[in-house]
């Protein structure tokens, strides 16, 4: 078992103090095999930056309860263990909820995954005038929103659109790779294995079924992917690849790459980050809507590179920086699957599989996207 404790907005230290430890045990248990987490709800201060319309920044004290890991078994000891979660969810105590209850920010935040593996989040930010939307789905029959689910209408491999892939998905940060209900699964992945040149191939340790060798230049040349919505949006999948280098080499050589998308038992299926690269993500709780928007992630606030901390003229200290990588968590709410186990090098199983190959690793989220808000 691993023990340690770390704020999940800055760096770990072990001489932090929360202000305020509720005696509440967390403990949570994944199908994986013996994989849980466990550990304590605490309640601190986050510094939030704002910027203003002449450049300028402030900032703010908001009190905020996180859940804080303490300790971690099974898959989660080889490095992909989360050391804390916030809760962004539709729950009372998520911080999206405290900060529009006390009219800080209007209710909804947005989430931004770029190319270049940087990204932010913006609390009170409900995106732009044209993106495109799709409503939120309740998460029963009773009209609740406990969760963040979409209903995909039409899923589109090249120029093939699927009636028969329509499904309902819950959109998870917290999730590094895309899981989707099994018959939505095979029509995808069948159709982009016709499309794709490149020769199967496999690779010790690679969760995927669909992986394929990088042709001589070393471009991947794949099907585009979108899914339709019933609201006449669309959304186009800008990064659906798990990319493998041969590092063996004075330079990392890209040698093949996998469909990351897995295959879940049930009728929802779970959209992880990868699939959200490139955009500006919105959940607009208060109009109960998802948007998108294409995105370099820099300029996304009145086209100026959003700041990290407030500037020296602030009224109060810069907040710690945020983490540079992130790690994955299934919400509990549907069948958990394995962590993505990170710092583990798989090998190439064929007659050449003596060549060292390292999976490059797209763990970017700056915050777990958790759908459910952790309660005292």
């Amino acid at each position: 078992m691993r023990n340690w404790c770390s704020l999940v907005l800055g760096a770990s230290y072990a001489g932090w103090k929360p202000e305020s430890v509720h005696s509440i045990k967390l403990e949570h248990q994944y199908l994986s095999e013996n994989t849980s987490s466990s550990g304590i709800l605490v309640e601190d201060i986050l510094h939030l930056s704002s910027s203003n319309s002449d450049g300028s920044t402030s900032s703010i004290r908001k009190r905020a309860i996180i859940g804080c890991g303490q300790k971690q078994s099974g898959d989660y000891l080889d490095g992909a263990a989360p050391d804390g979660l916030m809760g962004l969810g539709f729950g009372e105590k998520s911080l999206p909820s405290l900060l529009a209850k006390e009219k800080l920010v209007r209710n909804s935040f947005s989430m931004c995954f770029g190319d270049d593996l940087t990204g932010s989040i913006l609390f009170g930010d409900q995106g732009l005038a044209g993106q495109q939307s799709t409503p939120f789905l309740p998460s029963d029959g009773n009209g609740n929103y406990d969760t963040y689910i979409i209903g995909v209408d039409v899923s589109c491999i090249g120029n093939s659109c699927f009636k028969e892939t329509s499904f309902e998905a819950q959109v998870d940060s917290g999730t590094s790779f895309t899981f989707l209900p099994n018959a939505a699964y095979e029509s995808i992945v069948q159709e982009f294995d016709k499309l794709v040149e490149e020769k199967r191939s496999s690779y010790e340790g690679s969760p995927w079924e669909y992986c394929y060798e990088s042709s001589s230049d070393g471009s991947p040349k794949i099907p585009s992917m979108k899914f339709k919505f019933t609201s006449n949006s669309s959304f186009v999948v800008h990064n659906p690849l798990y990319l493998i280098y041969d590092e063996s080499s004075q330079f990392r050589v890209l040698i093949g790459f996998c469909l990351a998308i897995q295959p879940m038992d049930g009728d929802v299926g779970i959209i992880g980050q990868n699939f959200m690269t490139g955009y500006r993500i919105v959940f607009d709780r208060e109009n109960l809507r998802l948007g998108w928007s294409r995105s370099n992630c820099h300029d996304i606030s009145d086209n100026k590179t959003m700041p990290l901390a407030p500037s020296a003229n602030s009224k109060t200290a810069p907040p710690n920086p945020l983490p540079t990588s992130g790690q994955q968590n299934v919400p509990p709410k549907r069948p958990d699957v394995a962590p993505a186990v990170a710092g583990k090098t798989p090998a190439k199983s064929s007659a050449d599989s003596n060549r060292s190959v390292a999976f490059l690793w797209m763990l970017f989220v700056l915050l777990s996207l958790h759908t459910y808000a952790t309660a005292a």
